[in-house]
């Protein structure tokens, strides 16, 4: 069955033109306010979106992007969204090299593309271990999610998620259904997985400060980078001794395969909100849903992540404008960097030839608009602006 969802994702994700757009006014690349990035509303082929992005770490590990229009160099050729959202962990450097990379290798299947995009930064790693030893312990969750032909493909590793709000007829209630699978330690299915595949380890999962742990040093069981617990030549000085294991491995312990679910998309499928699990360490998933269903869509993603923050701020009991206050760095103590792309599933409506006349988008969360047919190397802010 794979296969032959693989084989038609395939056909419709030919190859394309990167044909970014900027459209009019100062809005097209999105807006920034102190550590909030954000872009209130936009459309792409398959209906419009909102996004938001706010920095917490020094360094903003959350990395993200919108890529719609033409999905193939005939024409006409299939219309399509492709939606991005890369949770970095220990740097920026992963999730940076996802957001160049994974997007292009999309001409392949997509369980081809990330591998191909693992192998590209295990070929960082390599290049770079001698005189930057810490890039092997970083790494990135990867959520990414295609629309195309009316069926939505959500791909997954770590512990992003993919959340569908489906209109109920019969009460005119939002439901919130789960797209993605979770791939953190805190799940007894995860670490029964785990447990599963390193039958000989019996310190595979360990639980350290109450908080589930692979091998005690972190909670997600599959990533992009992580080289340090996939790759044994790299778990060893001069890295850093709080990463480095007593003992060798034989075989990877974290995976790279991501998980990949079909769904068809329903006349009552009204939105899907992508979003790091900054967002939803502090909202539930049918919180998120009412809100996005009883919101303005202009700015939506923005406001999701403001409700975040305002919960954040509340179980630390300070307020909203005091938390704005704090900087990059110190915030992490308070949330993590957020990353919300919500995107309004219109296209059960609109025709192939209404589709045609929706410009192309190619955006990345901080506000960079690819400049058209641009294939260069994207080179992501090491910060956003500190004031607020």
């Amino acid at each position: 069955m794979l296969a032959a969802v693989m084989d038609y994702f395939s056909s419709c994700w030919g190859p394309r033109s990167r044909a970014g757009h900027r459209g009019k006014g100062s809005d097209a690349a999105g807006r920034q306010d102190g550590l909030l990035w954000y872009k209130d509303a936009g459309q792409l082929a398959t209906g419009e979106f909102s996004m938001a992005v706010v920095q917490a770490n020094q360094l903003l590990e959350d990395q993200s992007q919108v890529e719609s229009g033409s999905l193939s160099l005939a024409d006409p050729g299939p219309q399509g969204t492709f939606v991005g959202v890369y949770d970095g962990h220990g740097g920026p450097e992963t999730s940076r090299f996802i957001n160049d990379h994974l997007f292009n290798h999309l001409r392949n299947v997509i369980r081809k593309a990330f591998q191909a995009t693992e192998e590209g930064f295990l070929s960082l790693v390599s290049r770079e271990w001698s005189l930057k030893p810490q890039i092997a312990s970083v790494g990135s969750c990867c959520l990414v999610g295609v629309i195309c032909s009316g069926t939505l493909y959500v791909a997954n590793l770590g512990d992003s998620r993919a959340v569908l709000g489906r209109l109920v007829k019969a009460t005119g209630e939002i439901l919130a259904t789960q797209l993605s699978s979770e791939h953190n330690a805190c799940y007894e299915e995860v670490r029964k997985e785990l447990q599963s595949t390193h039958p000989d380890d019996p310190h595979i999962v360990v639980l350290k400060h109450n908080v589930w742990r692979v091998k005690g040093l972190i909670q997600i069981s599959r990533s992009i980078g992580d080289v340090y617990l996939k790759r044994p030549e790299y778990n060893r000085e001069p890295l850093h001794s709080k990463f480095r294991l007593r003992e060798t491995f034989q075989r990877p312990i974290l995976s790279s395969d991501p998980q990949i679910t079909e769904h068809r998309i329903q006349p009552n499928d009204q939105f899907v909100i992508f979003a790091s699990d900054g967002l939803w360490e502090h909202l539930s998933n049918q919180e998120a849903v009412d809100l996005v269903q009883n919101s303005p869509r202009n700015g939506i993603a923005r406001k999701l992540v403001k409700v975040a923050m305002q919960e954040a701020a509340k179980k630390r009991e300070m307020r909203y404008s005091d938390l704005k206050k704090i900087d990059r760095g110190v915030r992490r103590h308070f949330h993590d960097d957020i990353t919300v792309v919500v995107v309004f599933l219109d296209s059960n409506g609109m025709s192939k030839a209404s589709w045609s006349k929706n410009p192309s988008v190619s955006l990345r969360g901080g506000g960079v608009a690819l400049p058209a047919k641009s294939l260069a190397p994207y080179s992501a802010p090491a910060q956003l602006s500190s004031t607020y």
